[in-house]
């Protein structure tokens, strides 16, 4: 008994306690890694799949420190002199759980994806609920990790005294912060308020600046547009609360498509009419909706005919619009020449024979 508590009393003793506590951590952090890995590999579980290629990591970590922590703390309670070893052992166990947090909220987000289709033709709620999965979990990040940070602040006696003297001159500075901070406030409000009334999502269709472009990100506090020819506009997130703009996909992506046509008066419409339906059913870009082709205007010796056809989504109706265009002008060369845009001069000609025959010029 007397040599089992001198082995107790040695100064090595505490460094042992951990070392133990870490290995049956590490040996346990093994076990359920392990068993996630088979289960994932056995049973096609997308919820097991995103586990173990988002958790196992963190759970090396997060487990042995669990269990240093535990001991340690009991141990400290009897040796004093040890206590700046549960001090750091608490820090990276914060730190460790903080991570495991932040870990699970990715797996939730990715379960929660996977469950949108994007595939389909009118994928509109899908893009809805992405940009409000996406803006939730940067949010819901950045509480945890405040979260965690402030856990860390009142672990300690010391730091407390530190917060309570912050808080005494709050008042002073909140005011300072408050300016400072306006702008950032600001743009953080319009991305909380973009996140739920969603007059943009992830990969609209919407025309800002005078440039069309799909929408590629939507951060905390700024947006960021993929113009069709790859150019980036960054933009803050308040211009889409403040400046009016064009979301040609806001509530549907389906779009109708217009291609104008200048032609003579004699060009015959039926005819023309009807090649359009034929364009149309020859062309998997139509939707087979809605279409049209009307005189829309008269422009001096020249009249306005404007074909109407709708699309999926606006990469469609873009294409469909220029298909219309090449069709329609081959078919108005080749078959309908006399429907082509010409000047009339009839009235010149005779004046100029006139002016001949009385020998006036």
């Amino acid at each position: 008994m007397n040599d089992l508590l001198k082995i107790l009393d040695h100064e090595n003793y505490p460094w042992l306690v951990i070392l133990t506590s870490g290995i049956i951590g590490l040996v346990v952090s093994g076990i359920i890694v392990n068993l996630i890995k088979i289960t994932a590999s056995r049973k096609e579980w997308q919820s097991v799949r995103s586990i173990k290629e988002n958790l196992t990591n963190v759970l090396h970590f997060f487990i042995p420190l669990l269990f240093i922590t535990a001991t340690i703390k009991t141990f400290s309670l009897t040796h004093r002199d040890y206590f700046w070893i549960f001090s750091i052992s608490k820090i990276l166990l914060i730190a460790a759980t903080t991570w495991l947090m932040i870990r699970v909220v990715v797996i939730i987000e990715k379960l929660l994806i996977d469950q949108l289709d994007f595939d389909s033709p009118d994928n509109n709620q899908a893009r809805r609920m992405f940009t409000k999965i996406k803006f939730v979990k940067r949010i819901v990040i950045i509480m945890i990790i405040l979260f965690g940070i402030s856990i860390l602040m009142l672990s300690f006696e010391s730091v407390r005294q530190y917060g309570v003297g912050i808080l005494t001159s709050a008042g002073i500075f909140s005011v300072i912060i408050g300016f400072a901070a306006q702008k950032s406030l600001a743009n953080l409000m319009a991305g909380i308020q973009i996140a739920f009334t969603q007059p943009i999502k992830i990969d609209d269709v919407v025309i800002v600046e005078g440039e069309w472009g799909r929408i590629e990100e939507i951060n905390l506090t700024y947006v960021v547009v993929n113009i069709w020819d790859l150019r980036r506009i960054v933009l803050p997130i308040t211009y889409f609360i403040e400046t009016p703009f064009q979301n040609w996909t806001r509530n549907d992506s389906t779009l109708i498509g217009t291609a104008f046509f200048h032609l003579n008066y004699l060009a015959p419409i039926p005819a023309l009419r009807e090649k359009l339906k034929e364009i149309l059913d020859e062309t998997p870009l139509w939707d087979g909706k809605s279409w049209a082709l009307q005189v829309t205007d008269t422009q001096g010796q020249l009249m306005v005919v404007r074909a109407t056809m709708s699309a999926r989504n606006s990469s469609h109706t873009f294409d469909l619009r220029c298909l219309v265009r090449e069709k329609m002008i081959e078919y108005i060369a080749r078959e309908l020449p006399d429907s082509l845009p010409s000047y009339r001069i009839e009235e010149a000609k005779q004046a100029e024979s006139f002016i001949q025959d009385k020998g006036l010029k």
